[in-house]
């Protein structure tokens, strides 16, 4: 999982059945850019089961564990989905880009 903030919508009128009826989200993740991390794809597009809005900050699961937070068995066609909200958190140290992200929202 990780945290991101959504920064777009995505729309498809041609898309796999498991994507009908499902919101597509582009979420930024919240990282440190001056810290070492892994390969990653940057921003990601995730399914959205429960109504994220443009600026909010949320979290975001990978794999089985975002299918089945999409009221599956986890054998869907996507790779990501927004899991959570976030209202507010507290990560000593946290790059001063995460708390900005919050305030533009």
């Amino acid at each position: 999982m990780f945290l991101g903030r959504v920064i777009g919508e995505v729309w498809a009128t041609q898309k796999n059945r498991d994507l009908e009826g499902k919101r597509l989200l582009v979420i930024e993740p919240l990282d440190d850019s001056d810290g070492l991390s892994a390969p990653k794809v940057s921003p990601v597009v995730a399914a959205d089961p429960i109504g994220a809005g443009l600026g909010e900050q949320v979290i975001v699961a990978f794999g089985k564990a975002a299918r089945v937070a999409c009221g599956g068995d986890g054998d869907y066609a996507f790779e990501a989905a927004v899991v959570g909200i976030v209202d507010d958190f507290d990560v000593p140290g946290a790059p001063s880009a995460w708390r900005a992200a919050r305030e533009q929202a």
